[in-house]
């Protein structure tokens, strides 16, 4: 069973190992596999502000289960985009640059959002 449990186990995604879409590990497609990953964009999004504890990051994630936080903080803090201190889980100068990116597509969804109800 531990076996089978191991062989389930995936590695970050990084730029230079092998992702999915690319062998080479191309950055930009270790990026979207890191960021298709469940509850990542999630997590860096609920992290916009202050750091969060354990228990109030999985509570602003719908109660996330404690295994999948656990795994896709894991993930973030090894590509660096999340750190954790004594105040909680907090987005690195990375993750805050990355939070960057990602407001404009926040903002043309709103606007979407309002065209299609």
């Amino acid at each position: 069973m531990a076996q089978a449990r191991a062989s389930k186990r995936t590695t970050t995604p990084l730029p230079g190992r092998a992702v999915r879409g690319s062998t080479t590990g191309r950055p930009i497609m270790a990026l979207l596999d890191l960021l298709g990953r469940r509850w990542v964009q999630r997590i860096v999004w609920e992290l916009r502000g202050d750091a969060l504890s354990f228990r109030a990051l999985r509570t602003a994630c719908d109660d996330i289960s404690p295994s999948v936080l656990n795994a896709r903080l894991a993930d973030l803090r090894t590509a660096g985009l999340v750190e954790s201190t004594e105040d909680g889980y907090r987005l690195t100068t990375d993750g805050r640059s990355l939070l960057k990116l990602m407001l404009p597509l926040h903002e043309w969804a709103e606007r979407w959002a309002r065209r299609v109800r």
